[in-house]
């Protein structure tokens, strides 16, 4: 599975939003410039994760964007899944019942096990990201991280 350089943009921005002190925002330009990316697109990702209610935005000189809830309620897979949407990223298109090695119907009646297996496997992936909050992935960081965070973060502009 490869999913879009955006997904870790969003991921990475989110974690940069939880370490900022209660109440603090960033800007689109601050994220941008902090982890060189251009800024109309991550806007864009950004604004997604508004709509979803993970991230909330304000407008004006100081404005910009903070979490919508505490870490320990905003999990990998909401982020990932605000910009990256639900489905799975298998697509069984049944070509076991094409071309010269084509099954008979009969054999066909159960499920394709390779996509029983694919199916399996994107539930246990959603299952850890599912299973992982933005708190979690805080409290993995070094202690002296959130600091360094929200000085060099400042230091953009």
């Amino acid at each position: 599975m490869k999913l879009p350089a955006s997904t870790e943009w969003v991921l990475h921005c989110a974690t940069t939003l939880a370490q900022l002190e209660p109440g603090a925002a960033a800007s689109t330009t601050q994220l941008a410039q902090y982890y060189d990316l251009p800024a109309p697109y991550l806007a864009k990702q950004l604004k997604t994760l508004v709509r979803a209610g993970l991230l909330a935005a304000t407008t004006g000189p100081r404005g910009g964007f903070r979490l919508a809830r505490p870490a320990s309620e905003i999990t990998l897979l909401q982020i990932v899944e605000a910009v990256d949407g639900t489905s799975s990223p298998y697509e069984c298109r049944e070509i076991r019942q094409r071309g010269r090695g084509a099954l008979p119907a009969e054999e066909c009646r159960r499920a394709c096990v390779l996509a029983e297996k694919m199916a399996e496997a994107h539930e246990a992936w959603r299952g850890n990201l599912a299973g992982t909050t933005l708190a979690d992935i805080l409290a993995s960081l070094p202690p002296s991280a959130p600091a360094r965070t929200r000085q060099r973060l400042a230091g953009t502009t």
